[in-house]
């Protein structure tokens, strides 16, 4: 709005009356018709510019009121369920949408349901349609219903509830049975809301299928199957099995895109998209050794694939049979023997729904049961793992769920009850476990118990180190010269002591480490000023004090990241990490590394890789030795391997025409495979520095004779920045066909280790001050896990929050192997990226 203002006068002044001549008169009549002419004029154009505000202005702000009405969709409801029927008689052609008594009953049961809800105030304004979409022995009939709200009424959205519906359809559904159904009575009924993406109408035959199992395995695909299956898929497999029998369904394939919100597949135990009936929702692929495999607890089954995604995948390959239905006198069981094992019903299938067993242990007198669980998954949604109050084992009074990677009991006695329970909804791999019988006086021979149950080497009692997984192995301890005594009564390594961390647990372990007001603590535990962090200059010898910098300075440094633009971003490890750091987005870029396609599950004790778990692994072979080093992809031409493979005084080593390189490749034995993919060395390139003597700048880069396919099993492993950030204490893995042990023999399967970096201080101490900055440490202190002979060449990597997997280092020497204090060593990838990218082009 414009102000105005009034004046009573010019300047203030009082108004004054003047006496006029004639003349004066005259000329003042032509000066008031003049003003009244111009104030006319004043009033018609201020008439009509306020008409154009007006109209202006109403016009866009009540387009600007239908732009956002438009912008406000509406909202689609679908709740899904299932009614149970008396007083009619089942027939089997009610299992064929396409029949009469199927049409028959549905159009009265959906017209039963319309007059339902349209009862209900709210429900009766958005109400849609209803649909019965199968039926069932018992009698059951499954139905979904759908309501749409407009947008102008989404202010009574949470209205339309799970609630109401359950409330009109009960209080209502048998007045207006009354009227319709005849004989025919709703006896009970249930109400889930659903994702609308999969109430299907069997009768619109759209992307559905009827299937019947049968002792014999059968077999069935998603549309497109094995190219990709269509956009916007909306399809449902109705499986059935003859009464008194349960179905199996396994995926020996299993592809589709990792995004369970847009793509999955969704599994019901039943033939209704019910929440309260659900078995799993999986989405990602799996490899064959973990296949998915579901079992129902009768003979109904539902399958849905839903696709949202542009990335459409292969799909998947099902087989489905029948097996007995898995009751409680067909599970469990009791056992006399020293020692067994036993697992969950169908196990490495998912369990049953609805399923009870117990099994029940007994050993001799005077002996006790230790019970160890070497798989252990019983996730479900929204279940908190402290109470278990949905699926369950229970032991000795306690109730556990959820995954675990360690868990074993112990009984106070000779004998010991294991309950298993799955409610109806939501299951998973279930547990695999093994028990045995020991002396009480005598737990562990030749080994420490913990009192968790499990047996661990005297070795690791007191080494600083959750061994046992309770810390009990911990506890009471006399330290040694070479350990810190923490106020708790633990004991650490001394090179622990004030390195910022809280290794005691009680903090003792840093207690009098402050640095002064205007210091900060480097991660060596030395003291810069506060002023020297983030200044772009390395003040801390560890870089610490610019490692951790979040607002660039503008000046690029070897701690920052550089864009390709040239400009810097110090952040750390910003590349891959599916922000945009870098204008021009160089950050992201070439980011299609360091990825596992298949979903692996957790084995407690695992030392064998599963089949695609690390795909970028690399077997060298030199002549007809075998294996002798490992490597690691970069891209479908170049590998990464340690240059002490090919120097030696042999110089054959060094000549390419004797190497054979091997991708994809889990048994030794199985080079051959069709998976695997043989390629010959066409070029070794050792880093020009090598020292033999000291393995500095231990670092090889091998060009292939041909490229390399990628697959699922062979896929290139992401390259840190040079000021890529990989933090002491960080756990990382190493990989190889090396030997299991000190002086052993090769492994036959490709071996994983997990592993934790080594402080760069630490390191050069247990070291003897042989490590360069092209060096790293990574390992256990305590000894016990190690890279070895065979391993030299092969990759360290660490997964980043961004999910990528980036090679840290390089296998390259150790004193012995997993020995005490004797941590292995690796080549520091980030300390020679730029050679590598001036060597290779990656």
């Amino acid at each position: 709005m414009n102000s105005a203002q009034y004046n009573q006068g010019y300047h203030g002044q009082h108004e004054h009356v003047t006496f006029l001549s004639n003349q004066e008169k005259g000329k003042s009549k032509k000066r008031a018709g003049l003003v009244v002419g111009v104030i006319l004029t004043l009033l018609v154009i201020a008439g009509v510019a306020g008409f154009l505000i007006w109209y202006f202005l109403g016009q866009r702000d009540a387009t600007e009121d239908a732009t956002l009405s438009k912008q406000r969709k509406s909202a689609k409801r679908v709740f899904s369920g299932q009614m149970e029927l008396s007083g009619v008689q089942y027939l089997d052609t009610l299992e064929d949408p396409n029949s009469e008594d199927f049409e028959d009953m549905a159009n009265t049961l959906e017209e039963t349901l319309t007059g339902t809800l349209k009862t209900d105030p709210i429900l009766s304004k958005f109400f849609k349609k209803a649909v019965i979409s199968a039926f069932s022995e018992g009698v059951k009939a499954y139905y979904w219903a759908q309501f749409q709200i407009p947008a102008a009424d989404l202010e009574l959205l949470p209205e339309v509830s799970e609630e109401r519906v359950m409330e009109a359809l009960r209080s209502q559904l048998r007045i207006h049975g009354r009227q319709s159904l005849q004989q025919m009575k709703v006896t009970d009924v249930t109400v889930s809301f659903t994702d609308s993406r999969m109430a299907r109408n069997p009768r619109e035959k759209e992307c559905f299928y009827r299937l019947e199992a049968e002792s014999s395995v059968q077999s069935f695909e998603s549309p497109g199957f094995p190219e990709k299956y269509p956009a916007h898929s909306r399809c449902q497999w109705q499986i059935r099995s003859p009464k008194g029998t349960a179905i199996l369904v396994k995926f020996p394939f299993f592809h589709v895109e990792d995004d369970c919100s847009n793509d999955f597949v969704f599994i019901y135990d039943s033939l209704s998209p019910d929440d309260s009936q659900a078995i799993t929702k999986k989405c990602g692929q799996r490899p064959p050794t973990n296949q998915l495999g579901v079992v129902s607890s009768s003979n109904i089954l539902l399958i849905n694939l839903i696709s949202d995604s542009s990335l459409q995948r292969p799909g998947f390959k099902g087989e489905y049979s029948i097996l007995p239905v898995t009751t409680a006198k067909a599970c469990g069981g009791s056992f006399s023997n020293s020692s067994g094992t036993f697992s969950s019903p169908h196990f490495p299938n998912f369990y049953p729904p609805s399923t009870d067993c117990k099994w029940t242990i007994s050993v001799p007198k005077g002996q006790k049961v230790r019970l160890t669980f070497t798989m252990f998954r019983m996730k479900e949604p929204g279940v908190d793992v402290r109470v278990c109050h949905k699926d369950y084992v229970e032991v000795m009074g306690v109730k556990y769920c959820g995954e675990r990677s360690m868990l074993a009991l112990t009984t106070t006695s000779n004998s010991m009850e294991v309950i298993f329970h799955s409610d109806e909804s939501y299951t998973d791999k279930g547990f695999k476990a093994k028990y045995n019988a020991y002396d009480p006086n005598d737990p562990c021979p030749e080994k420490f118990a913990c009192a968790s149950g499990i047996c661990i080497d005297k070795s690791l009692k007191c080494d600083g180190w959750n061994d046992c997984g309770d810390m009990s192995d911990e506890r009471t301890c006399q330290c040694e010269k070479d350990q810190f005594a923490c106020a708790n009564g633990m004991c650490k390594p001394n090179y622990w002591v004030c390195d910022r961390a809280n290794d005691c647990g009680d903090n003792s372990d840093e207690l009098g480490c402050s640095c002064g007001e205007d210091e900060v603590k480097c991660g060596d535990g030395t003291c810069v000023p506060q002023n020297a962090v983030c200044d772009g200059k390395r003040d801390c010898a560890d870089s610490s004090d610019e490692a951790s910098c979040k607002e660039s300075s503008g000046i690029c440094t070897d701690f920052t990241f550089k864009c390709k633009d040239g400009s810097c971003v110090n952040k750390i490890n910003a590349e891959c990490d599916r922000e945009r750091d870098c204008s021009d987005g160089s950050d992201e870029d070439g980011c299609s590394c360091g990825i596992r396609p298949y979903k692996h599950n957790r084995i407690v004790g695992g030392l064998d890789a599963d089949i695609g778990e690390w795909p970028w692994q690399v077997s060298l072979h030199f002549q007809t030795h075998g294996h002798v080093c490992g490597a690691s992809i970069l891209s479908p031409t170049w590998l990464l391997s340690a240059a002490h493979c090919f120097q030696s005084a042999d110089p054959k080593y060094l000549e390419a025409k004797n190497w054979q390189s091997y991708s994809g490749l889990r048994d030794r034995v199985k080079v051959w495979d069709e998976d695997v993919q043989r390629r010959s060395i066409k070029t070794i390139v050792p880093h020009p520095h090598y020292n033999t003597m000291t393995f500095d700048y231990d670092i090889a880069l091998l060009e292939l004779q041909e490229p390399l396919e990628y697959t699922n099993l062979i896929s290139p492993v992401c390259l840190p920045a040079k000021s890529h950030v990989f933090p002491a204490g960080m756990p990382c893995w190493v990989t190889g066909f090396g030997k299991l042990r000190e002086g052993g023999r090769l492994a036959g399967v490709l071996q994983k280790a997990e592993v934790k970096i080594i402080n760069d201080t630490v390191c050069n101490i247990v070291t003897e001050g042989q490590v360069t900055s092209r060096m790293m440490c990574s390992g256990f202190l305590s000894g016990g896990v190690d890279a070895c002979q065979g391993d030299s060449g092969g990759p360290l990597v660490c997964l980043s929050e961004g999910g990528k997997w980036f090679q840290s280092g390089i296998v390259s020497w150790g004193e012995g192997c997993a020995r005490r204090n004797k941590p292995g060593v690796y080549t520091r990838v980030t300390k020679l990226r730029e050679w590598i990218s001036e060597t290779s082009g990656v």
